[in-house]
């Protein structure tokens, strides 16, 4: 599995062919949600665009009136970083500086939430102890995969703050 390391001012990785199609598959996934899917009451776009006076509904949608197109335009920004620079030929090296870790730092987080609430997990759920009821239930479900793809984020976020910051 991929983890990122300092190389002087850089976070680099080298990152194989199935690690690439994972994160331009989800990266893309939120772009389009941000671009052709929008619609205010999905619950992705709900938690990647939550609130600031949830007892205050009128508020809320000044604020978001005022905020929204900015921030989206910010989520779909820090994905394009996150696609222009992955490998083009499948695998190879990336090489982010603070700007850009920054950036993907963002928008796997943006990607993690996206797939946790299309996965339903919530703060008390065990992602491990999910997995392992997914593969005793059917190790080739879609679920599978897709717990898998969210640990994977969460261990390539975790590797890229841990370079970021070392």
């Amino acid at each position: 599995m991929t983890m990122f390391r300092r190389v002087g001012g850089e976070c680099v990785a080298d990152f194989r062919e199935d690690e690439v199609r994972v994160l331009r598959k989800v990266t893309e996934e939120v772009v389009g949600l941000l671009t052709e899917g929008f619609e205010r009451d999905d619950p992705v776009v709900e938690r990647l665009f939550p609130d600031v006076y949830p007892d205050l509904p009128r508020d809320s949608a000044e604020f978001r009136r005022f905020t929204e197109g900015d921030l989206k335009t910010a989520k779909i920004d820090q994905a394009g970083a996150v696609l222009a620079l992955l490998p083009e030929d499948g695998h190879g090296e990336v090489r982010l500086d603070r700007e850009a870790a920054e950036a993907w730092l963002r928008a796997i987080n943006d990607a993690r939430l996206a797939l946790g609430i299309r996965l339903e997990l919530t703060d008390d759920t065990i992602v491990e102890y999910e997995l392992e009821e997914a593969l005793a239930v059917d190790a080739s479900s879609a679920r599978v995969f897709q717990l898998s793809v969210y640990s994977y984020l969460g261990y390539l976020q975790e590797s890229l703050l841990d370079a970021l910051i070392g």
